[in-house]
């Protein structure tokens, strides 16, 4: 007979059948039942300073694992600061279960003292979210939750406990599974859409990948390569696809969109053919819609059909698993034996060559001022090839995306979708504890790394080796940027140079701090801060005035990108110019 245990012991065991070694959290009230049999779980925990963090830390620990990340906390303001956490793993397709406690079942709806309707509030954060109402349900609900948050289109999931369910005994009744390793893929294409896909591709004289996170969540980054290198049709990827095609590769163009480079933008105006795949069509990839890929047909392939046609129409849907879908294409075109590439195609890639070496990625390289780009250059020198790089949001954000050698899936952590300030470190600890031997790298801005920065005592407490490089302009960059650009310099509270000594307040917990504010300090640094196994934090001070570009103006088509600082024409200037009228 089945020994009769508390809720709270069927929880733990229930989580340790998904294989779950590290959960996030904050203890509070609700959850103590759960906290007192986590004591002697064998499930390690790690206590951070606000709720938010476990929400992302959880979020980073699902990133480099491809495996739902746990984070765990309390009732009423525990789960409303999870939210914007689970929005942003929302938002990017991160695998993530919440665990929150709840107030006892019998107080639920009498504004019991921290009750909250937490299931109410996450359903549009979340894939799914789960009210236990009894002990006994436990098992069948976490076997659910993990498998929805990594089938299909994966995302986070939320399961609310009420504290009386938590210390309720019941004898539990596992599901025959266990941990939740093979997602269940949606496809809806069949044979004859290869084909025509297929046709589609031989067809066309300039084509496009056009890539985002659907690659990384499908572990399918070797066969974009194989139909790349097969095909020869170059790649650029969205922020959420950094790492599923290596940067230095011959047929990579980079990030597209607001802050792509000049190549890439006008590849994707002049091109004939788009593959989409595991990508969105985001309004921050595609500028004004009527301008984006205007003379491609296009070809969608994604997990989620709710995404076909939604903001873009396209010519062919395979709707379906990234990785059976692109191998499923190359198996056909190697099919075609007599396939080769046509002179055409080798044209397009000389074209492609000549807007790089006409416009490429640039910035001041001579300048005794730290630049920030060269900053990012440097870090991805002389770190390892599978270092792990976080990144808070804003220019620091889009200098990484830009100047970074990603070598590999995996390794680039950035709250893209939501956009959310803060999460950058958060995000960093959570990687670092899934691949605690692994370089972990949080390059933060100024201001996101305030709004998290609490947390330097978790990985002081807990030891976790993270190496933090502030990108310290001393203001809210990219709203700074904005605000000269589009709003005639009408700076409006961007100015943060009332901020604490980032190297002094490192110190304060225990942690090794530098500031750098020369160039020729910046490579030795960066020697310094990688080398050792202790969280570190480097405080770049650099141009306060650099704005990142190219940047594509609100409303304006990729086209339409500005390559650099709006030019200001001198009075003389002016002058000539009416005298040609």
């Amino acid at each position: 007979m089945t020994k009769s245990v508390t809720g709270s012991e069927i929880l733990l065991e229930s989580l340790r059948r998904q294989s779950v070694k590290v959960i996030f959290g904050l203890p509070g009230g609700a959850v103590l039942p759960l906290y007192d049999a986590l004591y002697s779980a064998g499930i390690r925990h790690l206590l951070v300073r606000h709720e938010q963090a476990a929400a992302f830390a959880a979020d980073g620990y699902a990133r480099v694992t491809g495996k739902p990340g746990v984070c765990l906390v309390t009732s009423g303001p525990g789960a409303t600061n999870l939210l914007t956490g689970l929005t942003s793993a929302l938002m990017d397709s991160i695998p993530v279960v919440a665990l929150t406690g709840q107030v006892p079942a019998s107080l639920i709806g009498k504004d019991a003292f921290q009750e909250a309707d937490t299931v109410g509030m996450a359903l549009p954060s979340t894939k799914r979210a789960f009210l236990v109402r009894k002990a006994a349900d436990i098992p069948s609900v976490i076997q659910q939750a993990f498998e929805i948050a990594v089938s299909g289109r994966p995302g986070p999931v939320l399961v609310d406990f009420p504290k009386s369910v938590l210390v309720e005994k019941a004898e539990p009744s596992y599901p025959a599974g266990t941990e939740t390793d093979r997602p269940r893929r949606l496809r809806e294409w069949n044979e004859g859409e290869v084909r025509r896909a297929v046709d589609m591709i031989l067809e066309s004289s300039q084509p496009l990948l056009y890539v985002g996170g659907g690659i990384i969540s499908a572990g399918a980054s070797g066969e974009l390569r194989e139909l790349a290198e097969l095909a020869q049709i170059p790649v650029t990827t969205t922020l959420m696809g950094l790492g599923s095609f290596p940067s230095s590769h011959p047929l990579s163009l980079g990030m597209l969109g607001m802050h792509g480079a000049y190549a890439t933008n006008t590849a994707v105006c002049h091109c004939d053919l788009m593959i989409a795949v595991g990508a969105r069509f985001d309004d921050r990839v595609t500028g004004r819609i009527d301008g984006f890929a205007p003379n491609a047909r296009k070809i969608h392939l994604d997990v989620d059909p709710s995404e076909i046609n939604k903001n873009v129409r396209v010519d062919l849907a395979l709707v379906g698993d990234a990785h059976e879908t692109l191998q499923a294409l190359v198996s056909e075109i190697r099919r075609r034996r007599s396939f080769s590439i046509s002179p055409e195609r080798h044209q397009w890639l000389q074209r492609i060559g000549s807007w790089k070496a006409e416009y490429p990625l640039a910035y001041d390289k001579y300048s005794n001022i730290v630049k920030p780009q060269y900053v990012i250059e440097a870090v991805s020198r002389i770190a390892k090839d599978d270092a792990i790089i976080a990144v808070d949001v804003g220019q620091h954000q889009m200098w990484a995306a830009q100047f970074y050698n990603f070598r590999q899936p995996r390794t680039w952590l950035s709250s893209s979708g939501l956009g959310t300030m803060g999460y950058g470190f958060p995000a960093a600890v959570g990687a670092q504890m899934a691949f605690p031997d692994r370089q972990v790298i949080a390059f933060l801005g100024d201001g996101g790394f305030q709004m998290t920065l609490n947390d330097l005592a978790t990985i002081v407490q807990y030891r976790v080796p993270v190496k933090i490089a502030v990108i310290n302009n001393r203001s809210l960059g990219m709203v700074r940027q904005w605000q000269e650009i589009f709003f005639e310099k009408r700076y409006c509270d961007t100015d943060l140079n009332f901020s604490p000594d980032f190297v002094k307040l490192a110190e304060s917990y225990g942690i090794r701090g530098r500031r750098v504010e020369h160039r020729a300090d910046v490579e030795e640094a960066i020697h310094d801060f990688l080398n050792d196994r202790e969280p570190r934090l480097i405080d770049f001070w650099v141009d306060p005035a650099e704005n990142c570009y190219p940047i594509v103006p609100p409303g304006a088509s990729l086209g339409e990108m500005m390559v650099g600082p709006p030019r200001f024409l001198e009075e003389e200037e002016v002058l000539d110019d009416l005298w040609a009228v």
